[in-house]
């Protein structure tokens, strides 16, 4: 059902400025891609005219228009003649650009889920031989670890430990200030946006921390990531290990 979007009941988009950081139109589509993933967008609702949004944003009609292109091509958006422009209710879940806005895990029938993340531990480290050559840091060097537990709909779904390199991120926020979406953070504090992504996946048996954390019975399968994210300038800003049980839920890895 299509409904038309709705200033008084969805967050409303925020003036953008020069100062972003990157070109407007990718904010801009950052900014529309991000309301529909968090939900205040849903499937059906008709977005304002480009000319509306180009008010909301502060922007030129011709940066909406290309937003608004890139986001029709890449699904998230279509447009109707004597409609506008729809929100689709779907999106590819490893196109680039939007790599760690969504969360890869699926339901048995294929749906898009959405996880609840709680911090486990947040500790400043230093890096190990391994982690520093992945990262092209020195051995040594400083590295904010964080370990964090996602949840879909109250099922502990995945644990993971994500390693970054404190030089490249001044004053990042304590344990206390660590906002949930992290990529999102990096990208709007420190223009740090992901830009490609080397994965390593494998299958293993469950270790007594995957029990206790995804509440498993052992023995039971998980499967592993480990992953090591490059920036716009094809730096590695983040190394990561995730573990997840693959009962519930399935991992699509999907380019388009």
């Amino acid at each position: 059902m299509q409904k038309n979007y709705d200033a008084n009941h969805a967050q409303p988009f925020a003036r953008l400025s020069e100062g972003e950081g990157a070109p407007l139109y990718e904010v801009v589509k950052r900014h529309i891609s991000e309301s529909i993933l968090q939900g205040e967008l849903p499937a059906g609702t008709i977005l304002p005219s480009e000319n509306s949004l180009a008010a909301k944003f502060g922007v030129s009609v011709g940066t909406v228009r290309k937003a608004l292109a890139a986001l029709t091509t890449e699904g998230m958006l279509m447009r109707r003649r004597k409609t506008g422009t729809v929100v689709t209710g779907w999106a590819p879940l490893h196109n680039l650009s939007h790599f760690f806005q969504y969360f890869r895990l699926h339901d048995k029938t294929g749906g898009l889920l959405q996880s609840d993340t709680r911090l486990l531990d947040y500790q400043l480290s230093h890096a190990s031989a391994e982690e520093a050559e992945k990262l092209q840091i020195g051995q040594g060097d400083e590295v904010i670890r964080l370990k964090r537990l996602r949840r879909v709909k109250g099922i502990a779904a995945m644990h993971e430990t994500l390693v970054l390199p404190s030089a490249r991120l001044a004053d990042f926020p304590a344990a206390d200030q660590l906002p949930p979406l992290l990529y999102r953070y990096l990208f709007e504090r420190y223009d740090l946006r992901v830009a490609a992504v080397r994965e390593q996946i494998t299958a293993t048996l469950a270790n007594e921390e995957d029990a206790a954390l995804l509440e498993l019975s052992l023995p039971h399968a998980v499967m592993v990531i480990d992953e090591v994210s490059f920036d716009q300038s094809a730096l590695p800003v983040i190394l990561a290990h995730h573990r997840f049980s693959t009962e519930h839920f399935m991992y699509v890895n999907e380019i388009r």
